[in-house]
């Protein structure tokens, strides 16, 4: 295809995110987040193993409408849980590899983002960022930076391979504020942007290819960080959109007004662009990919990233 002809060249994570931007004039991730019986009896009956199939449907819809997101991100959770290790059962992490595998044939040249948030002690670490972007081999994942450097740096030195890392900083669920927010005694300085922030600028300086994930439910904080970041190219990783209430246009605008590169940041919607109407507790439609990718050209048009 061809607005994804840079495809092979070697590049940074900057890079990639920067040209998938332009060339497909986008900057949503698709979060592939799938949810058994949200899909139609057809693919439902099949349970996990039904979800390459439902993906594939919905993949071939956004081609044939030429409509693309900047960047897919399947949550590794939502795979793993039907696997049964104790059974010899590894359905879960199959389908994860075959939607990878469909992605890559599909749209070559946008990066995939598997959401794992991990970090460990250093060994550990090492062995789960060998997992991450050797044997599932996708362009960036997620981590936690509650260890410290050596739970984050064997991840971020996969960065000098082309990878990128994105590190929590302040994410969108609700919960967030018990340890995020939180101050030490006497003062007004929060975990995520006095501690959590400066640290992930630090070793964004360090190494390309480190971001940031920061939230699309609180504005106020989504723009503090924005502007922090704006100077630094730290990606942004920003999950919220739809499901848990963040509005794409009010994201991006915050985006701009901070001075910050839009094209370096990746904002999320998982369940508005592929099971919409399970939130309304009622069944897939039959034409429920076009559904899906009528809401994906919504999200771009609310964004409105320059053509």
């Amino acid at each position: 295809m061809a607005f994804l002809e840079y495809k092979g060249e070697k590049m940074t994570y900057l890079q990639k995110l920067r040209n998938s931007a332009e060339q497909t004039k986008s900057v949503v991730c698709m979060g592939l987040d799938p949810v058994v019986e949200a899909m139609p009896e057809r693919y439902a009956v099949a349970g996990i193993k039904g979800v390459p199939a439902y993906f594939h449907e919905l993949f071939r819809e956004m081609l044939s409408q030429k409509v693309f997101p900047a960047a897919f991100k399947p949550n590794e959770g939502f795979y793993v849980v039907h696997d049964n290790p104790r059974r010899g059962e590894f359905f879960g992490s199959i389908t994860l590899a075959t939607v990878i595998g469909e992605i890559e044939r599909l749209f070559p040249g946008i990066p995939i983002i598997l959401d794992s948030k991990r970090a460990d002690i250093a060994k550990s670490s090492l062995n789960y960022a060998k997992h991450i972007f050797e044997k599932w081999d996708v362009d960036a994942t997620t981590i936690s930076p509650y260890m410290g450097s050596d739970s984050v740096f064997p991840f971020t030195q996969f960065c000098n391979f082309e990878k990128g890392v994105y590190i929590l900083n302040r994410t969108s669920n609700s919960g967030a504020a018990d340890i995020q927010d939180a101050a030490g005694p006497g003062s007004m300085q929060c975990l995520y942007s006095h501690v959590v922030a400066p640290k992930i600028a630090e070793w964004a300086a360090q190494m390309s290819g480190v971001g940031a994930v920061v939230g699309a439910t609180s504005l106020p904080e989504l723009e503090d960080l924005a502007r922090f970041y704006a100077e630094k190219d730290v990606p942004l990783l920003i999950p919220g959109v739809g499901g848990q209430g963040g509005k794409a246009d009010e994201v991006a605008n915050v985006l701009r007004n901070s001075g910050y590169d839009l094209r370096l940041a990746r904002i999320n919607s998982s369940s508005d662009l592929t099971h919409p109407w399970h939130k309304h507790r009622q069944p897939a439609p039959a034409d429920y990919a076009r559904v899906c990718v009528d809401n994906l050209r919504e999200m771009h048009e609310q964004i409105g990233l320059k053509r």
